[in-house]
This record gives C-alpha cells, sequence and structure tokens, in this order.
C-alpha cells in the first residue's frame, strides 16, 4: 500500500493544479531579429506543455456507500475505506482517476476507481463516503454528476496497479 501513496499522490495534486510542465525558461530582453522571436515562439510552445488531459466522460446518475462496506474487500483486492476517495464501476479499468463535479454547487472531487458496481438500475457509479460528502450529495444520496477521465500525456494509464 506505500508503493501506492506517492504516485497517487502526485496525480491528485497534478490533476486539482491543473499542472503545466515547463521544460525550461528562457528569458529575451531585447530581440535582435524577427528570426529569433519566431524561433522563441516555437521554442515556447514545445516546451510549454499541459501534461494533464480531461475526457468528458458525460453525466453519470451516482450514489454513495459507505459504512456497510467499511473495511471490507474491494473488487479489486483493497480494503475499502469510507473515507478514502474512491469509486466503483461497472466497467472502468482499476486505477481511473475520474474528477466528478457537482453541477448544482460546482463542487469537484478527484476519485479512483477500485471497486465495481453499483448495483441499482439506473446508476452508473458509486462514491465513498468521503467523496460524497465533498461533493454534499450525502444527504440526497444520488445526484447527477459530471465526470471527467484525467489522463497524463505519454502515460499509460492506470499508473497504479496491485501485485
Amino acid at each position: 500500500m506505500k508503493s501506492l501513496t506517492k504516485p497517487l499522490l502526485i496525480l491528485v495534486m497534478i490533476s486539482l493544479v491543473g499542472f503545466t510542465y515547463i521544460a525550461n525558461e528562457k528569458v529575451i530582453i531585447e530581440p535582435v531579429s524577427n528570426f529569433e522571436i519566431a524561433n522563441v515562439n516555437i521554442y515556447e510552445s514545445l516546451t510549454k506543455t499541459s501534461l494533464v488531459e480531461y475526457i468528458d466522460k458525460g453525466t453519470m446518475k451516482a450514489s454513495w456507500y459507505g459504512p456497510k462496506f467499511h473495511g471490507r474487500l474491494t473488487a479489486n483486492g483493497e480494503i475499502y475505506d469510507q473515507m478514502g476517495f474512491t469509486a466503483a464501476h461497472k466497467k472502468m479499468k482499476f486505477g481511473t482517476i475520474l474528477r466528478i463535479t457537482n453541477p448544482k454547487n460546482n463542487k469537484s472531487v478527484v476519485v479512483r476507481i477500485n471497486d465495481r458496481g453499483p448495483y441499482t438500475v439506473g446508476r452508473q457509479l458509486d462514491l465513498s463516503k468521503a467523496a460524497a460528502m465533498e461533493l454534499e450529495m450525502v444527504a440526497k444520496g444520488v445526484a447527477k454528476l459530471k465526470v471527467e477521465e484525467i489522463t497524463l500525456k505519454g502515460i499509460n494509464l492506470p499508473v497504479i496497479t496491485l501485485n
């Protein structure tokens, strides 16, 4: 479990900040010619590349699960922690990272798929209690939420795997 913590934390931080990678900063005080200005524009477009991509997965009807399953094994073999930021989906790969947004209050949370479900007809996503609390949907129990998959360009997810 320790080996999962650091990569997941890094991925969550990157996704929350909207990380932009800058390979090398170049400051030009006084350009000599138009050719140099053109080179700087090309250089900037090549070195300032967004590493994070958000793939719209549409709106999903989501519920949450917690106390009854807390401490039990999830479908991927982890012990379920209702206060962790995880989710269950019927088909998404384990380790898939999602940004979930409640359109009613514009609150968002980042979760990782680690379980299968929900098993109630008409629902596509089951969130952990912590994620539901953050989105302010605990009392209602079910909500239509905006779902985006977070990927890192050039890296095949899932980054996190269990052996």
